[in-house]
């Protein structure tokens, strides 16, 4: 890869968890403060880089593993072993082999989602979170998300398209990898829909250069996803209903853990699926008590498009102006403007 000395510090380790064998990076001293960073799709440990150097720059041990069906890690066959309860199990895994009794937990896109339900379902394991653009969503008992999904925007609709076991892989394969991954990194629309008749994959633009992602980085995530395929990763949008059961249980519970959520103002579903007014209206407040939320202009994929800057989430605060390099930028983010250290 191009600056190979950036990463030469990044460490890689196998790690037995939950029935599958876990590939995870870390950068960092061993024995300082850890930050379990979660990715999305179509993502792998790679999409961290930048906050794993400032991190470990600034004093903490930053992990990110590629999730079950993600790159290096394992990706079982049976679409059903996917759920929310087999991801939060590879994660407590994880840091019980590491024998790490509470992190910091940062997550993006599907790492956001699963991070929710880590401090949901085993909060006594996070001492702080943030999160990237996804917030939590309430579960409604009486209709499932598909057909929710369907009834709002149509056949579609990603999510909708993502259903079906061998058809978003089938129109994927239509394309290079790397053409399907630029695809993805590129998206700039609200509502991420197909007009009818047409496959999500064929309706987005392919650019023809990504600014944040160098040949090597979209080369490395293009290997990866060209030896695993896109199986795996599709299998969690595949679960999502199964996931409304199997949380049914936690049915108006809140999350008690201190919790930073960074809103995206030009992320996908922004207006269209009603994120920024569910948390600018209090919503997201109701049932994360213990939250402060910063605002930053950017797209989906903020902590690789806009490292450096978009990470200057809060320009009122004096501290975070004054800072002099890229990697203060990251760690105040996602640490210090929190405050999470003193939790």
């Amino acid at each position: 890869m191009e600056n190979q000395e950036r990463f030469a510090e990044i460490r890689h380790r196998q790690v037995a968890t939950n029935g599958i064998t876990m590939h995870v990076a870390e950068q960092g001293d061993l024995s300082a403060p850890p930050v379990l960073l979660l990715h999305g799709f179509p993502e792998l440990w790679l999409s961290w880089r930048h906050q794993m150097a400032a991190l470990a720059a600034n004093g903490y041990r930053a992990i990110a593993p590629d999730l079950r069906g993600y790159g290096d890690t394992d990706m079982p066959t049976d679409p059903a072993a996917y759920t929310v309860f087999h991801i939060i199990g590879d994660l407590v895994g994880l840091l019980d082999h590491l024998e790490l009794p509470r992190v910091f937990v940062v997550g993006h896109d599907w790492g956001a989602y699963m991070a929710w339900r880590l401090c949901q379902l085993r909060p006594e394991r996070v001492r702080a979170l943030v999160n990237i653009g996804i917030p939590y969503l309430r579960r409604t008992p009486s209709v499932k998300p598909t057909d929710r999904f369907f009834k709002a925007f149509g056949e579609g609709f990603y999510m909708c398209q993502f259903q079906e076991p061998g058809r978003a892989e089938a129109s994927f394969a239509r394309y290079e990898v790397s053409t399907v991954l630029k695809k993805f990194f590129s998206i700039k629309m609200d509502n991420l829909s197909a007009p009818p008749g047409m496959e999500i994959i064929d309706y987005l633009e392919e650019p023809p250069s990504l600014e944040w992602i160098s040949k090597d980085e979209l080369q490395y995530f293009a290997e990866k996803f060209q030896k695993n395929g896109f199986t795996g990763p599709l299998n969690y949008y595949r679960n999502i209903d199964m996931n409304w059961e199997l949380m049914a249980p936690w049915q108006g519970a809140k999350i008690e853990v201190p919790t930073k959520f960074i809103l995206v103002e030009r992320d996908v579903g922004y207006n269209a699926y009603a994120t920024g007014m569910k948390v600018k209206g209090g919503d997201l407040k109701e049932v994360v008590p213990n939250l402060d939320v910063v605002s930053i202009d950017g797209y989906h994929f903020i902590q690789q498009e806009k490292a450096e800057e978009a990470l200057l989430h809060n320009k009122r605060s004096k501290s975070i102006q004054n800072t002099k390099s890229p990697s203060h930028y990251s760690t105040r983010i996602y640490l210090q403007s929190l405050r999470i250290g003193n939790v």
